[in-house]
């Protein structure tokens, strides 16, 4: 097989070890080219990965719960359009069995080899060292339960993709569990054997740091009437995640303030005509994003990371913001970038062609990375005040509900004026309530008089 050429996976972005969730082909079917091939999950992003061209795929190197990275190999596929394909395949054939007669092995019996024996090899054998620096296989630390240490402290973690799901949605250090299946493979019960250690006061395992909550305990719900089953999206499961990651992992406090959007309002309507003619639709969240870009330049702690220890705050010079944006599938937050850099007409287009990019499935990981803040906005749905969770590892979201027209005391009168009120949730080792007060306080300010982005 002259012809064939080995695919392999691009560049997706800043990620390590993505794992497989899907694979959307098999040996022998036919392509187009852009046409998927398998599916990738990352942080809070699925994506599928393209074939480069069109013709017949000869092997799948790659399976499900696979880990890659770029420049993995996915797939050999044959081009279609490549002359004689019949003649040159069965020539191919022909030489492959002379090669063999002769000893000498070839690529595609090797990925043969390594499919029919790669789960054998797995469970049987620890990873080389290379693998086991890549991420792809991991050594288990010694468990409280193994005797003297022995075989248990070198043999791999055997989880399927769905056990490795709900011990990182219950913070469960795998390394620590102890697997009662076939070869050491761990199963849920034994996820839930040992949160139950843990929380009755398991000794070692709970003084591992493994877990901090106890899981919900299941429940038999048709005992009590009709019910339905469905799953969830793949979005809500990525999105579930990280959010009880963030939920459990950030002391939040929430600050609620308001501000007086008559002034602004009425600037945004005189420019309706000029938006239209650009052939873009100023929406209040434009004007927002600029405000928050000047609040985040007044208060730079709350445009920063907290390091992995805990004990450094990355103070960031770029105002990345992140824009949450409600999809048929779940919630996703594509990220507009060097706000501070671009015009409310140029953040108009951008906006809208993001948002519809994100209805459309279409965003990849790297639109959904390196934000600094996020707004999540609620007042084209209805609804008073609520409070958003931290998108972490950044240190405060702001949640915006639908703004009313309410009587407002001035010079010892009532008058009416268009009320916005928001809540700015906060990651509590980085912001106190002072700062958070001063930091709404100020952005009301901006809100109220969109002039101030010019200070």
């Amino acid at each position: 097989m002259a012809d064939s050429k080995t695919i392999k996976l691009p560049d997706v972005g800043d990620f390590a070890d993505i794992e497989i969730i899907e694979v959307l082909v098999a040996p022998g079917d036919e392509v187009e080219e852009e046409q998927g091939l398998i599916v990738l999950e990352s942080d809070k992003a699925t994506m599928e990965i393209p074939s480069p061209e069109a013709g017949t795929i000869e092997k799948l190197i790659v399976s499900v719960g696979d880990r890659v990275n770029k420049g993995d190999d996915i797939a050999v596929i044959s081009p279609s359009g490549g002359g004689e394909s019949g003649k040159d395949q069965n020539d191919a054939s022909a030489g492959d069995e002379e090669d063999k007669d002769k000893g000498q092995d070839k690529p595609a019996d090797e990925n043969k080899d390594k499919d029919q024996g790669e789960r054998k090899r797995e469970a049987e054998a620890p990873k080389s060292a290379a693998e086991t620096a890549s991420g792809l296989g991991k050594p288990r630390k010694p468990h409280p339960g193994d005797s003297g240490g022995g075989e248990r402290s070198t043999r791999l973690i055997h989880a399927s993709p769905s056990i490795r799901r709900y011990a990182r949605e219950l913070g469960v250090d795998l390394e620590q569990v102890v697997g009662s299946g076939a070869k050491g493979r761990i199963q849920k019960t034994d996820v839930k054997a040992f949160i139950k250690t843990a929380m009755t006061g398991g000794g070692a395992a709970a003084a591992a740091g493994g877990v901090a909550i106890a899981a919900i305990p299941d429940v038999d719900h048709s005992k009590f009437g009709e019910i339905e089953s469905r799953p969830l999206s793949r979005i809500k499961k990525i999105s579930g995640a990280h959010l009880h990651r963030s939920w459990v992992n950030v002391p939040h406090v929430t600050q609620f303030d308001e501000a007086d959007v008559t002034d602004l309002e009425a600037f945004r309507k005189s420019l309706a005509k000029e938006a239209e003619q650009k052939g873009v639709r100023l929406t209040p969240l434009i004007f927002l994003m600029k405000a928050v870009v000047s609040a985040l330049q007044q208060y730079p702690d709350f445009n920063a990371s907290l390091d992995s220890a805990g004990e450094n705050l990355i103070l960031k010079k770029y105002f990345h913001i992140g824009i949450a944006v409600d999809t048929p599938n779940g919630l996703v937050v594509p990220v507009i970038r060097d706000v501070d850099q671009k015009g409310i007409y140029d953040l108009a287009a951008e906006l809208g062609e993001t948002s519809k990019r994100a209805r459309d499935g279409k965003l990849s990981p790297t639109d959904m990375q390196g934000g600094c803040f996020t707004i999540s906005s609620l007042g084209g749905i209805g609804g008073t005040y609520f409070t958003p969770i931290v998108n972490a590892p950044e240190v405060a979201i702001l949640g915006v509900s639908r703004s009313k027209m309410q009587p407002v005391y001035r010079d010892g009168e009532f008058v009416p004026r268009m009320i916005l009120p928001f809540g700015l949730s906060y990651d509590h080792r980085v912001i106190d309530g002072a700062q958070a007060a001063r930091f709404t306080s100020y952005l009301s300010q901006v809100i109220t008089d969109i002039r101030r982005v010019l200070l």
